[in-house]
């Protein structure tokens, strides 16, 4: 099973997340937990332990780390990827969250559909950068990429 069972924050040290930002998380890792695809490959002709998987997510050192364990515990893999090549999309994915925010409090729904489209747009090239980030480390459908992009905003969000 080729999947992530288990996915937890590493937020320790962080500042706590407005409320917005807390039900983002919430509905990022319920969804992801619900239907996701979760793939190590073989590396160096070694064999890869099966899934399903528990996934830790940190940032450390300025990197966001993914910590893969089997659903016994077993180490699976860890890797550390540059947190540069997200930094402008995680940037303007805030902006455009922020205006939709406001925006459903005051503007009309077409207004409110437009920047939301724009929003899923963003969110769309952010889950594009991470899979093409994770290419050879780990293979994710776009669901999945979505969904984690979800959570490296969040993490972000508090560093």
């Amino acid at each position: 099973m080729s999947r992530i069972v288990d996915i937890a924050l590493d937020d320790a040290g962080l500042p706590p997340p407005t409320p917005e930002i807390e039900q983002e998380r919430r509905v990022a890792v319920f969804d992801l937990l619900e239907d996701n695809s979760f793939v190590l490959p073989a590396r160096d002709d070694r064999a890869v332990p099966e899934g399903p998987y528990r996934v830790n997510l940190s940032i450390r050192e300025k990197r966001l780390v993914f910590d893969v364990n089997t659903e016994e515990d077993e180490k699976a893999a860890e890797f550390h990827l540059s947190l540069g090549p997200f930094r402008q999309v995680v940037k303007d994915y805030f902006q455009i969250c922020e205006s939709y925010f406001n925006a459903v409090k005051t503007l009309p729904p077409s207004q409110i559909e437009t920047i939301d489209m724009a929003r899923r747009g963003i969110h769309n090239e952010g889950s594009r950068v991470l899979q093409e980030r994770l290419e050879g480390k780990v293979a994710v459908d776009t669901d999945t990429a979505r969904r984690l992009f979800t959570l490296i905003c969040v993490l972000h969000f508090g560093g």
